[in-house]
């Protein structure tokens, strides 16, 4: 039965319906279940959904109570908690669409590379706060591999000859098969789409994304911004941009994803001072 009301505390147990290979490092997974029908997805083009996976070993499975398994285990037995945007809903099929980076150890990837359909995942959502503003008269849309699902999102509600700006860090050249739009607009001309290639280099080696935001002649006129992925990265360029560029806050989505080094639990630990060294990077004086 469908529930009548959703709630995003309450977990739903979703079964992997198909999996793909989108690239050598992306896989793209779709999820079902009957509580999905209705899932309220679309005011936003950032949602995102928390899945709830048991550390290897665990000595229960799907489905599960989060409070019991926290009530009665060991912490290192708890669940963990990993968050991804939504690529794709069909609330009459009752399905969602998550693509997944798998490079690197952890335990989503691992996870997502196993999966194959009939497996079982549970998770609670959906989050999320960003929309492209209509009437904005530009776009910048920045980040690295995990925010590809979010932008591709994004791209079709930008209104058409509006210039949007996208600059995307990238493993390699063959991962740029990652984004694509529905709408096409990878051709359009007021898409302004730059690839930037780590090829081996780590991901704090320079401040590439923010280089070349600098180096961007960005349109005259009211732009909005939604600059996500590692926690380091997003702090350099929304301090650029909120100092040297003189953008609104209100205009600027910027936050990370993820931190360099750190697991899902330690970047949430370290999050409120991240957000305190952000607010002092802003120079009040503008």
């Amino acid at each position: 039965m469908v529930r009548a009301a959703l709630s995003p505390r309450v977990p739903i147990v979703t079964e992997v319906r198909s999996t793909e290979n989108l690239t050598p490092h992306m896989i793209r997974i779709v999820l079902g279940a009957d509580e999905l029908r209705g899932f309220p997805v679309g005011e936003f083009t950032d949602h995102y959904v928390k899945l709830q996976l048991p550390p290897p070993g665990a000595s229960y499975r799907v489905p599960f109570d989060p409070a019991e398994v926290r009530q009665d285990l060991p912490k290192d037995q708890w669940h963990r908690q990993r968050t991804y945007t939504v690529r794709d809903a069909d609330p009459e099929a009752g399905t969602i669409t998550i693509d997944f980076i798998t490079h690197g150890s952890g335990l989503a990837g691992p996870w997502a590379e196993a999966a194959r359909p009939g497996d079982r995942v549970q998770l609670v959502g959906p989050g999320g706060a960003y929309a492209p503003d209509p009437k904005a008269d530009w776009h910048l849309l920045a980040g690295d591999e995990a925010v590809i699902p979010a932008i591709a999102v994004a791209l079709p509600r930008i209104p058409a000859g509006v210039p949007a700006f996208v600059v995307l860090e990238i493993e390699d050249e063959i991962e740029q098969r990652g984004l694509e739009t529905r709408a096409g607009l990878s051709t359009k001309a007021d898409l302004r789409l730059t690839w930037i290639h780590r090829d081996g280099a780590g991901h704090t080696d320079e401040p590439r994304i923010l280089n070349l935001i600098e180096s961007l002649d960005l349109p005259e006129g009211h732009g909005q911004a939604f600059v996500h992925g590692e926690a380091g990265m997003v702090r350099e360029v929304r301090r650029h941009l909120a100092n040297e560029r003189a953008m609104d806050l209100d205009q600027l989505s910027a936050t990370g994803y993820w931190k360099y080094r750190r697991t899902e639990e330690g970047w949430r630990e370290d999050k409120p001072e991240w957000k305190r060294l952000a607010e002092q990077d802003l120079d009040r004086t503008l």
